[in-house]
């Protein structure tokens, strides 16, 4: 555990004076001869709200309580956190007996790989809440070896947590609930979001014309809505025409026909479509070193056969399977295929 710990140190830049803490906010309740992070995790959960909240409230000074709560709100929640996990290498000092968890992770691991840019409302494999509890541990522990001093805590724990959902990440991904209301009124639904406590826990859930389409759960009000409309996007898009949905979902289009986060989005759309996931492929590998360009080519395998199409000259391998993406989805579109 020393190890782990010692690596912990070094991704946050903190040396604890108490090690005890991190070894205990690095602990899952599964491991039953050591203390558990619940306890640190409980306040761990406050105090990064309350230090994204002061951060977001100096940061937009004209900003209205509405955007602040959904600002707040990206920059915690569980798909949020898991990410700073992933991308840190958090989840590899981890201990638990919990042999299934190991393949959750991974999964999730292997998902967020595919992402070109972060995603605030999550992927097409839902964030194991491990990871998010274990960056809001290793945060409390923070707080509490530095004397419960919240810009002291700041200051350490701000690097881990970026980037920062900000504005202008929230314009140029639709938000769940916002799409779910307007695909539903294009295809003459009417909509309605209910939700209640259990517990500490708040429930919502997602009614299309009077039928009960998806729930979903939350520590917070704003994330349970959030999650229940993805689940309800994601239903609907197998049993209504999805046109309008996707033209907005793959919105972000510029004059050559680049589309924002094109790999997950058509990922996302093969998996609405239930067809397998795209393969892509290097089609050319030219010139010296210090000037390579590249072309890659997308296939996917569709119900009425396999398409393939190849991108534009790009200098790296990930924005030449960026453009395939893109095109593909345009193609898509114009032949009826969505």
């Amino acid at each position: 555990m020393e190890a782990s710990v010692l690596a912990v140190e070094k991704i946050i830049g903190y040396c604890f004076r108490n090690k005890s803490l991190l070894e205990e906010a690095l602990t899952h309740s599964s491991f039953v001869d050591a203390i558990s992070y619940e306890r640190l995790e409980f306040i761990g959960d406050a105090v990064l709200g309350l230090a994204i909240s002061n951060h977001l409230f100096l940061a937009y000074p004209s900003l209205d309580p509405g955007q602040l709560s959904l600002l707040r709100s990206a920059n915690v929640s569980t798909e949020k956190l898991a990410r700073v996990a992933v991308r840190h290498g958090l989840h590899r000092y981890v201990r638990h007996n919990t042999p299934p968890l190991v393949d959750r992770v991974r999964e999730f691991v292997d998902s967020v790989a595919e992402e070109d840019d972060p995603l605030i409302y999550g992927g097409l494999v839902k964030a194991p809440k491990v990871l998010a509890d274990v960056v809001e541990s290793v945060a409390a522990a923070v707080y509490v070896d530095v004397d419960f001093d919240l810009q002291k805590l700041w200051v350490i724990i701000r690097g881990l947590l970026e980037p920062i959902v900000t504005l202008n990440h929230l314009e140029k991904q639709p938000q769940p609930v916002t799409m779910l209301f307007e695909f539903c009124q294009k295809n003459g639904k009417k909509v309605d979001i209910k939700h209640w406590r259990n517990d500490a826990k708040t429930i919502a859930k997602v009614y299309v014309d009077g039928e009960l389409v998806a729930s979903a759960s939350s520590d917070q009000k704003d994330l349970a809505r959030l999650d229940a409309a993805k689940i309800a996007l994601q239903k609907l898009a197998h049993v209504l025409p999805v046109n309008s949905m996707m033209l907005d979902f793959c919105a972000g289009v510029n004059g050559t026909f680049e589309i924002e986060a094109a790999k997950h989005k058509l990922h996302e759309l093969c998996g609405m479509k239930k067809w397998p996931k795209p393969v892509y492929s290097i089609e050319k590998d030219a010139g010296p070193p210090h000037e390579k360009k590249f072309v890659c080519s997308v296939q996917i395998a569709t119900t009425n056969g396999i398409l393939q199409m190849s991108g534009d000259e790009k200098a790296r391998v990930k924005d030449a399977e960026h453009s395939a993406a893109s095109l593909m989805i345009r193609a898509l579109q114009d032949c009826d295929y969505l």
